[in-house]
């Protein structure tokens, strides 16, 4: 179970280095695509489709980076254990452990036959894999919608309904949301076995095999259609920016432009405010605002503030590590590509080189 469940773990992060690359190479042709930044699911302030998907390249390669250190801490070789207190014969367990890839092998011949940490750490890392792939669906799901038309997806990851034609149906997406369950029920199942389990093995331990099997093939699945589908996706970048402009994303850079202009914040917020109010009563965006009109609200609009409420402005001035600005994106997209660059599978022992000694 231990070497499978070793290779499943290599299986799974080379899915995953595969959808960073994805991500990363949309980011690259995104940095002045400008949509809303959401919060409490309502527009905010307005970012760019990079930064956003940053996020998710993010989680990501925190999902990579677990993979790596449950292969490290699993890769002890329990061969030589016995039932549960070694044996008898002059074996050399570190020989074994060598031919057989491992960094070493088990220290306690007891712990060696009843650890199912490994797997269990396993199955938590690919619950928090479906999580994230869970979030991302749920906005894609979203921005596939009428209402935002943010992405059509590719005709290969949608369908259309039974009975009403003008609908294409995120169905990928739908399924990986719903797979996720799926897969927490596996790290439940192996949790709940282990807890009354006293030492050493205990037939109840073959449970760790169905549920397991069963969501290492779901997670890999979902990686690789969510991987297809993303990279089939298009992104209608002017209904994104036109969301951002109608939805007031740039609301706050109108307050802090007249903060800017000796005005206190708190009345700022109260003249934005009214401009809000005065745009949705005329079905327009602050941008489609006459100097006149901002002025009949508070005099202390000048010329200028249509250059400091526009999507670039609003965007392009956010240029500490980590904000949406071009320049910060192209800073962490340069330390995104060095991570990719390298390869920590390198250190792996290799057992294909210890059976030729």
């Amino acid at each position: 179970m231990r070497l499978y469940t070793r290779q499943e773990v290599l299986a799974v992060d080379e899915l995953l280095e595969e959808l960073l690359q994805e991500l990363l190479a949309i980011m690259e042709n995104n940095l002045d695509t400008y949509m809303p930044g959401f919060t409490h699911l309502q527009k905010a302030q307005p970012v760019t489709l990079a930064h956003h998907l940053g996020a998710y390249l993010e989680m990501f390669k925190r999902d990579r980076l677990r993979m790596q250190d449950i292969y490290r801490r699993m890769n002890y070789c329990p061969l030589g254990s016995g039932a549960l207190a070694g044996t008898t014969y002059d074996l050399d367990r570190y020989y074994t452990a060598e031919l057989l890839g491992f960094s070493g092998p088990t220290l306690n011949s007891m712990d060696g036959v009843s650890d199912r940490d490994y797997l269990i750490e396993f199955l938590s890392a690919l619950s928090t894999v479906m999580m994230h792939l869970s979030r991302f669906c749920e906005e894609v799901i979203i921005w596939n919608s009428n209402e935002y038309q943010f992405v059509e997806i590719d005709d290969a990851y949608s369908t259309g309904s039974s009975i009403m034609p003008q609908k294409k149906n995120p169905d990928i997406a739908e399924l990986v949301r719903g797979k996720t369950g799926r897969v927490y029920g596996a790290l439940i199942s192996l949790l709940t076995t282990m807890k009354g389990i006293p030492l050493a093995y205990n037939k109840d331990m073959q449970e760790d095999k169905e549920l397991a099997f069963d969501a290492m093939d779901t997670v890999k699945g979902c990686l690789a259609l969510f991987t297809g589908m993303l990279s089939t996706m298009k992104f209608n970048k002017d209904k994104m920016e036109s969301s951002a402009k109608n939805g007031f994303t740039n609301a706050t850079d109108a307050a802090d432009y007249l903060v800017n202009h000796g005005v206190p914040f708190r009345d700022a917020h109260g003249i934005v405010g009214q401009i809000v109010l005065y745009c949705i009563d005329k079905n327009i965006a602050i941008d489609d605002m006459s100097l006149e009109e901002l002025k009949a609200i508070s005099p202390v609009f000048e010329e200028d503030i249509f250059e400091a409420v526009s999507m670039e402005t609003c965007v392009e001035k956010r240029l500490t590590i980590g904000a949406p600005g071009q320049q910060a994106m192209r800073n962490v997209i340069a330390q995104q590509k060095e991570y990719m660059a390298g390869d920590w599978k390198k250190e792996i022992p290799d057992w294909e080189a210890g059976l030729l000694k």
